[in-house]
């Protein structure tokens, strides 16, 4: 069978896909016998184009990850409202013209995995890293009026706090904690974002949007305390969906 529809994941050091394996089990649940899924695993950004160009005409959609969500919106011809709002893609639609637009469906991802795990109680959150990721949990965030602050290696701004500034008070005042750095990720397992953990308890809600391990050091701390806690599996399904729907627009 000719292959007519390419789709791929943008990134670097990605053969851990969660999305390639995804898209081929979801092609062959619908028998798309002529679609195909593979990583583009980019050392630099600067091969973009010629990545695209290699692939035309038979490339119809991309998604993009780390470490790249950022640095791929000076390539695109046009980005989507939110997406400009974020200021991070993570969906690229290729149309029938050639024109390349950006999306950003981490943050339906982010919104429909989180939802069923808030009360009314979450008023704070902390938002771990201010990668492309975080800025979409922060768009989330801001819809939903849950405040926010990100947390990173040095204070920057008002906004964010640095990781030595996190304290007891912080802790037990911010009732949602969403981890958006790789600390953690298969291999390196027993790694997790600096914080004073101790000062967790059952009130808390641990969100970390790796998905492999699916219980991280960091989502380990919250169980022992009987916290609430995900892992990014459940946003990557939904995020996945989106982009489907999409590149079939």
């Amino acid at each position: 069978m000719e292959l007519k529809q390419l789709f791929g994941l943008v990134g670097r050091d990605i053969e851990y896909s969660f999305s390639r394996n995804y898209f081929q089990n979801k092609f062959e649940a619908l028998q798309l016998i002529d679609c195909k899924y593979v990583n583009f695993d980019l050392e630099s950004i600067d091969v973009f184009r010629e990545t695209i160009s290699a692939n035309r005409p038979i490339l119809k959609g991309l998604n993009v990850t780390i470490p790249y969500k950022e640095a791929v919106i000076p390539f695109l011809d046009q980005l989507d409202s939110e997406a400009q709002q974020i200021g991070a893609v993570n969906t690229i639609s290729i149309k029938p013209s050639g024109k390349l637009v950006g999306y950003n469906t981490d943050v339906y991802g982010f919104e429909q995995a989180l939802r069923p795990m808030l009360n009314q109680t979450v008023k704070r959150a902390l938002i771990l890293g201010t990668g492309g990721a975080s800025k979409a949990v922060a768009f989330v965030l801001h819809k939903l009026n849950i405040e926010f602050y990100f947390v990173s290696r040095s204070s920057k701004n008002a906004q964010t706090l640095a990781y030595s500034d996190i304290d007891k008070s912080l802790i037990e005042n911010h009732a949602l904690i969403v981890n958006c750095t790789p600390l953690g990720t298969h291999p390196n397992i027993e790694e997790c974002p600096d914080l004073p953990y101790e000062f967790l308890n059952n009130n808390h809600i641990l969100f970390d949007l790796i998905y492999n391990p699916t219980l991280t050091t960091f989502l380990s701390k919250g169980k022992a305390v009987g916290a609430q806690y995900s892992n990014g599996y459940k946003m990557l399904e939904f995020q996945a969906e989106k982009s489907w729907d999409i590149w079939n627009m």
